[in-house]
């Protein structure tokens, strides 16, 4: 079968890269190894943060685009799709100057308070240092937006197929790429891969990627003790003075949000067990789970922490966390993303349908060659 583009991964990143492609024209398949709403690779569950507090340019960008594109993608689907419940950034408070910075020179707004008046402000969180706090951030609703972004793409005329695993991938040559499933083979100019966990399976023979390393993560939901409490989203960074024992049991800042319906949620940052992504144990290392049962003892005063409910998902990261957006000849990949990507979705959508059709990503997305 003779299509313009295949996309190989049916999560954020290529239900994105599938939107944007359709919309502008092309003719494209979109290829999902699991069933649609599957709760196995990273881009599962209600919500996620939409955060500002970046420093580079790059990102800044990519924030500034997919603000618009979640409001534009909103508009198609006919419901919201970010709750803008503002996010609370604490710990380094040296790196979060560098961000207020970065916000001043672009007219971001953010701006510092202290300990006491966060404290004050969000009754649920306990604050040891200065808070930038971001208005105009919150979080996604992901597991709508999964749906908003299939529903988009299909009204532009992709076509999506789950439960249809990708047997193997064949450069032809500069313009053509065979795509071999068990009923199908499509032949097409471009390929685009954003297959998470899976993505060194699918193009390690015709590619070199930067380290892609795959590990289970492990937050979880605890119960609020009080329905009317205020939940800003939030990250908090430990202390950068090593010699505060006050953090010697955490394993890596913390991120964290409001679920509707679910909890608050939290987590640990990217250091859950390496593991294949066909190996799955879904089971959370239980030190981990306990010293974050510590963390919401310590810090969120306002839920029970006996009442985690862990959770499991997969996080694909790259040595420096930096994604890749990268092509090899008619192949081209997205990779690297988990831990903080999915609030640029549209943008990276958008950057992957430029690339198919010629351009380039910014240099810090560039696979080394």
């Amino acid at each position: 079968m003779q299509v313009d583009v295949v996309v190989v991964g049916g999560g954020a990143m290529g239900s994105a890269a599938a939107w944007q492609l359709a919309r502008a024209g092309r003719s494209v398949v979109l290829l999902e190894q699991f069933e649609a709403g599957h709760h196995i690779g990273a881009s599962h569950g209600a919500t996620r943060n939409f955060n500002t507090a970046y420093a580079e340019a790059d990102y800044l960008d990519l924030l500034a685009e997919s603000k618009i594109l979640w409001d534009e993608l909103a508009a198609e689907h006919g419901a919201p799709l970010l709750d803008m419940v503002g996010l609370v950034n604490h710990g380094n408070v040296p790196r979060l100057r560098e961000v207020r910075e970065a916000h001043e020179a672009r007219g971001i707004e953010s701006y510092f308070i202290s300990p006491d008046e966060a404290a004050n402000r969000w009754l649920g969180m306990n604050f040891a240092t200065d808070v930038l706090f971001v208005p105009g951030s919150g979080r996604i609703r992901s597991a709508d937006a999964l749906v908003a972004l299939r529903k988009s793409a299909e009204a532009h005329g992709a076509v999506f197929h789950y439960s249809t695993p990708v047997l193997d991938i064949r450069i032809d040559g500069a313009e053509s790429v065979v795509v071999v499933t068990e009923e199908v083979e499509y032949t097409a100019s471009r390929v685009v891969v954003a297959a998470g966990a899976w993505t060194n399976k699918l193009v390690s023979k015709h590619v070199k990627l930067p380290a892609l390393v795959v590990t289970q993560e492990q937050p979880a939901h605890f119960t609020p003790r009080d329905n009317t409490l205020v939940w800003p989203s939030f990250n908090h960074s430990p202390d950068p003075d090593p010699n505060n024992e006050a953090y010697e049991y955490w394993y890596s800042p913390v991120y964290g949000m409001l679920t509707p319906g679910e909890g608050v949620k939290a987590g640990w940052h990217g250091v859950g067990p390496v593991m294949d992504p066909d190996e799955r144990t879904f089971e959370p290392i239980p030190h981990q789970m306990e010293a974050l049962v510590r963390y919401a003892e310590e810090w969120l005063p306002g839920v029970d922490p006996s009442t985690a409910v862990p959770i499991s998902c997969t996080y694909t990261t790259t040595p420096n966390e930096d994604f890749v957006l990268d092509h090899f000849g008619p192949l081209v990949v997205g990779a690297g993303f988990s831990g903080h990507g999915f609030k640029f979705t549209p943008a990276i959508g958008r950057v992957l349908k430029d690339i198919v059709d010629g351009g380039m990503a910014p240099e810090r997305f560039h696979a080394e060659r």
